[in-house]
C-alpha cells in the first residue's frame, strides 16, 4: 500500500496517482470498454409544485436499460446537475426519490427542490433490477454473468453513465455536476469522482470506514449475499490492503469532497479511522492547493442522516456547484 505520510511532491504525485489508480481499478475488476449510447426515454412524468418527476430509462450496456427519476425544477435552465446515489435499500431509486423509506434519504426531491435537476438511477440488484428469485442485494446472477466484474466496479460503470444522462439534459450545467450518496451510495459517490473528472463536487454520509481499522472488513468480500469486491478476499485474509479510503480520497483531489460520519455507526465500525482517511488525504489537497476542499463533519446519531448534516450537505453545494 502506498505511504501518504511520506512526504509527495507535484513532480512525483502524477505517477504515485497513477500506481494508486491501478491499484483500486485492480480491486474493482473489468471494466467496460466502451460507452454505449444512451438512447434516453421518458416514460412518464408528474408536476408538483416546483419541479417536474419524470421516470426516464437509458442503456448502461448494450442490452440493459436502467430505469432513474429525474426531476427538473421549473423555470430553470443551465443549472447544476446532482447525481443522487440511495443506500442499501431494496427500493432502490425510489428512496432519493421520496416515494418510500427514510425521508432524509429523499435527496433528489430535496436537491430539485433548492433549484438543482437531480437523477435517482437504480443500482444492480435493487428497485427494478432486482434478479427474477433473488432477493435485493444478492449479487449471484450477476457474477455469473461477469465473472471478472465486482459490483462496486458495475455500479461505477453504471454511475458515469448516469452523469452522461444528467450532462446531456439541456438544463443542465455540465460544468457543474455533483453527487451525493449514503452508506452504499455514500462509497458509490467517492468512487464515481475519483474516476470520473466531470464531477465538480461530492458528498459521501456514512459511506465507508478503513479497511486497516474495519473489525469486519469481510463485509466487502462475502461469500454470498451482497458481494461488494471479491477480490479483496486474498488482501482481508492478510490484512494486507492494496490501497485504503484516504487513497480513494486522493485519487478525488483536488475535487471539492464533504465526508459526513458518525461515530456511532451501528453499521461500520471504528468510523473515528475516517478522521485518519480525511487528513492523509488532506495532504494531497494541500499539495495541489485546494486544502479547503476536503472537509469533514461528525455527527453522534449513528447510520443516518441528521437534519443538521443535511444542512451542512446544502452549503456545500452551494459553495461549490
Amino acid at each position: 500500500m502506498i505511504n501518504l505520510t511520506k512526504s509527495v511532491n507535484l513532480r512525483d504525485w502524477p505517477s504515485v496517482r497513477s500506481q494508486i489508480e491501478t491499484n483500486v481499478k485492480t480491486v474493482l475488476g473489468a471494466m467496460p470498454r466502451e460507452r454505449v449510447e444512451l438512447q434516453t426515454k421518458t416514460v412518464d412524468e408528474l408536476q408538483f409544485p416546483g419541479y417536474v418527476r419524470r421516470r426516464v430509462n437509458y442503456f448502461v450496456d448494450e442490452w440493459e436499460r436502467v430505469s432513474a427519476w429525474l426531476f427538473i425544477p421549473d423555470r430553470k435552465d443551465e443549472v447544476p446537475g446532482i447525481l443522487c446515489c440511495h443506500q442499501q435499500v431494496p427500493q432502490g431509486k425510489d428512496e432519493p426519490a421520496g416515494l418510500e423509506g427514510e425521508g432524509m434519504m429523499a435527496f433528489a426531491q430535496h436537491y430539485a427542490e433548492l433549484g438543482y435537476v437531480t437523477l435517482a438511477p437504480d443500482a444492480i440488484t435493487a428497485g427494478d433490477r432486482i434478479s427474477s428469485g433473488l432477493a435485493a442485494f444478492d449479487t449471484r446472477s450477476f457474477y455469473k454473468d461477469n465473472p471478472k466484474m465486482s459490483a462496486l466496479g458495475k455500479m461505477l460503470a453504471d454511475h458515469v453513465c448516469a452523469i452522461d444522462v444528467l450532462c446531456e439534459a439541456k438544463w443542465v450545467d455540465s460544468a457543474r455536476i455533483g453527487v451525493i450518496g449514503h452508506g452504499l451510495g455514500g462509497h458509490n459517490a467517492l468512487l464515481l469522482a475519483a474516476f470520473d473528472e466531470r464531477v465538480q463536487a461530492c458528498v459521501t454520509s456514512c459511506g465507508f470506514t478503513r479497511f486497516a481499522a474495519d473489525k469486519a472488513p469481510e463485509r466487502w468480500a462475502r461469500d454470498n449475499g451482497f458481494v461488494c469486491l471479491p477480490l479483496l478476499r486474498e488482501a482481508i485474509k492478510t490484512r494486507q490492503f492494496p490501497f485504503d479510503w484516504e487513497h480513494i480520497l486522493s485519487l478525488i483531489a483536488p475535487c471539492p469532497t464533504l465526508v459526513v460520519t458518525s461515530p456511532r455507526d451501528e453499521l461500520f465500525s471504528n468510523t473515528q479511522s475516517c478522521e485518519k482517511a480525511v487528513e492523509l488525504a488532506k495532504g494531497v489537497y494541500r499539495l495541489l492547493g485546494a486544502q479547503d476542499a476536503l472537509h469533514m463533519y461528525t455527527h453522534n446519531d449513528g447510520h443516518r442522516m441528521t437534519p443538521e448534516a443535511l444542512q451542512v450537505c446544502d452549503e456545500w453545494f452551494d459553495r461549490w456547484l
